[in-house]
């Protein structure tokens, strides 16, 4: 039988079937005995075949080709990488610019990730009813340079519901990743996009200005209004994988649009003669916070912050 997986919890995976049917479902032997380089062999999204038993229970048998999926660095030293979710039509970025705010760092590892693997990113400025005059600041400034970069730029609050529908729009006919940092309120968001869910939230940490996990594994919903999204756990940072040095300018958007003017073909745009991308950051053409993460990422450096908006704006 087919199905495609809407949580995986490590030794189980709930399935729904063709017929809507959820069934619980473990890998066969088989699985265990592949040379698989990644932590999860199956990952919410996926379609499978799998063996029916009794009382709503069955075995995976087979993984169906994927048409993309997102991964990232394993916290498990044991394995090398970690599939968060695959088969998506698009992912949610959700980012707050209030405590705990999203490092510049971080949302440029995760888009140029999206980039590698082919899966349009919108960024989602979640909790904007708690700006204050330096929110605003910072707010124009990732609006100018995100959507330069050609990446959607939404503006929400679960709290008032300002710009809900307009990402339900968005969402519908949809399977859609959403991701971001713990505390930026991805469960809040989903509870807004549709009253039927009641995800759990947590506030965010005072002692510490974090955010407090709630969502333990990635699992798939199906929202009232015809769109499927993969909730995913809070993601502290986004290590890359299988990035050649030469390859990593080709995420960065504009930076890969400057770099057809470089004067050589495999141009680091870091020191060389002739660099159209390094001229275009010191005459202020390109988001100084975009360069320093393509520096960084070439330099393969895991901490991708601290660097504040203010630096920037």
């Amino acid at each position: 039988m087919r199905g495609k997986v809407l949580k995986s919890t490590g030794s189980w995976y709930i399935v729904r079937d063709e017929a809507n049917r959820i069934v619980a479902c473990r890998l066969a032997g088989h699985f265990r005995t592949r040379n698989i380089k990644n932590t999860n062999p199956i990952s919410v999204g996926d379609w499978v075949d799998f063996e029916d038993e009794a009382d709503n229970k069955g075995y995976i048998i087979e993984l169906e080709k994927r048409k993309n999926y997102i991964i990232r660095k394993s916290v498990n030293l044991s394995k090398r990488a970690h599939i968060i979710a695959a088969n998506l039509d698009q992912s949610f970025l959700i980012i707050a610019l209030v405590p705990p705010k999203t490092q510049l760092g971080f949302v440029d590892r995760f888009l140029a990730t999206s980039e590698a693997y082919d899966i349009p990113t919108h960024i989602i400025v979640n909790k904007c009813d708690l700006h204050t005059d330096e929110e605003e600041a910072d707010l124009e400034y990732v609006q100018a340079v995100y959507e330069r970069a050609g990446y959607p730029v939404h503006i929400v609050s679960t709290l008032t519901g300002e710009g809900i529908e307009n990402l339900k729009a968005i969402l519908k006919g949809q399977t859609t990743l959403v991701s971001g940092n713990s505390g930026v309120g991805k469960s809040s968001l989903i509870n807004a996009l549709d009253p039927g869910f009641t995800l759990r939230t947590k506030e965010v940490s005072k002692q510490h200005l974090q955010g407090q996990h709630t969502t333990t594994f990635a699992e798939l919903f199906e929202l009232s209004f015809g769109a499927e999204i993969i909730d995913t756990p809070g993601i502290k940072s986004f290590g890359l994988l299988d990035m050649e040095k030469e390859e990593i300018s080709d995420y960065f958007p504009e930076i890969f649009e400057l770099s057809k003017e470089c004067k050589f073909h495999n141009c680091l745009h870091l020191e060389e003669p002739g660099c159209a991308v390094v001229k275009a950051y010191e005459e202020n053409q390109l988001a100084p916070s975009r360069y320093e993460s393509y520096r960084r990422m070439l330099a393969s450096e895991e901490d991708q912050g601290p660097y504040r908006l203010d630096e920037f704006n």
